[in-house]
């Protein structure tokens, strides 16, 4: 019955909701790859990880900018280096509030969450996902246009 509906509908998926599973797509990808090479993180069952990857993109969406805020004057007096220590302890916090998603200790879940904004960048770059759309345009200059004809800025001493 279920094929049947399949073949006499078309099913659209809402442009938001496509974007929402990219990108819970990518970031499992992406923690799947930190718990591969971070060895102090592991998760029992496979719905555990979707899970972990679920809640580190809820809390990167609404935790983390809270965050941010609130420690804005480290993060200027870093140069933004404070903001791994942030993703650090967001990721352990994830480890904390999923039972199956095993997180032992602050520097694994530092190293964890670096891994997985590395992958998440790269595979939001390659793909086009999300805003690190990276776009390069060129411009060809008609020809004759290379001659200096004077107008040009003008700088008074």
């Amino acid at each position: 019955m279920f094929a049947a509906l399949l073949k006499n509908r078309v099913f659209v998926m809402s442009t938001g909701l496509k974007s929402f599973l990219q990108r819970w797509a990518i970031t499992t990808l992406a923690v799947l790859v930190a718990v591969a090479i971070v060895p102090k993180i592991r998760y029992d069952t496979t719905l555990d990880l979707f899970l972990a990857s679920l809640l580190l993109g809820i809390l990167n969406a609404f935790l983390r900018p809270i965050l941010l805020l609130l420690a804005l004057p480290l993060v200027i007096y870093t140069l933004g280096l404070f903001v791994l220590i942030i993703n650090g302890l967001v990721f352990y916090f994830v480890g904390a509030l999923v039972k199956g998603f095993h997180v032992d200790g602050f520097w694994p879940a530092f190293w964890g969450a670096l891994i997985v904004s590395l992958v998440s960048l790269a595979v939001n770059t390659l793909t086009g996902a999300g805003r690190s759309r990276v776009e390069f345009k060129w411009r060809r200059r008609p020809p004759g246009s290379d001659r200096d004809d004077g107008d040009g800025p003008v700088i008074d001493v």
